[in-house]
């Protein structure tokens, strides 16, 4: 083989690479608006979590926020909420799962289950009843917790359903104290 023709087989080489990564840079340029579109937007990501001042909420009151275009319920229980919580039997009620994305696994709908903190004053549920969507009256129904007057589902003071049509308990959301007065949701 002569100098002149090994000479040109590396540059033919050459023009294939070039050809090729121009192509690849080309399709990415591309491509990449397509995918990057799919990425959710920079207000949802804002809003995807919050933090919440609690340091205004007495002893047996709540306070309802919108995270995600749902409310949630940030209760501060009395002790004798706590207890009556506590007083109940996991396997009388129709939703024995804590339904509480702060755990993993399906574990048993205990109150300590599905309150916030260890001594469990604090708890943190969507308000939206897990019948139909409505939005349940606090410090209501048979229970002394939650009740949905849409359709007559009764929730007790850990927001666990106990009598009415709702399958389901009321979802705990992720949520953590990030300080003394303020809970993160998300």
């Amino acid at each position: 083989m002569s100098q002149a023709e090994e000479h040109a087989g590396t540059r033919r080489d050459f023009l294939y690479y070039a050809t090729a990564g121009t192509g690849a840079v080309a399709v990415g340029a591309a491509v990449w608006p397509l995918v990057n579109q799919m990425n959710p937007s920079a207000d949802v990501k804002a809003l995807s979590s919050i933090r919440v001042d609690v340091s205004g909420v007495d002893v047996g009151t709540q306070l309802t926020v919108k995270w995600l275009g749902k409310p949630v319920f940030i209760r501060r229980r009395t002790q004798a909420e706590i207890d009556e919580a506590k007083s109940v039997d996991v396997s009388s009620l129709p939703d024995p799962i804590a339904q509480n994305e702060n755990l993993t696994g399906d574990v048993p709908a205990t109150d300590e289950n599905r309150a916030l903190d260890e001594n469990g004053e604090w708890l943190v549920q969507m308000g939206v009843c897990t019948h139909l969507g409505c939005v349940p009256l606090g410090d209501a129904g048979d229970f002394g917790g939650w009740f949905c007057p849409c359709h007559g589902s009764h929730y007790d003071t850990s927001g666990r359903i106990r009598k009415g049509p709702a399958p389901r308990n009321l979802p705990v959301p992720v949520a953590e104290f990030v300080d003394e007065s303020t809970i993160k949701l998300g």
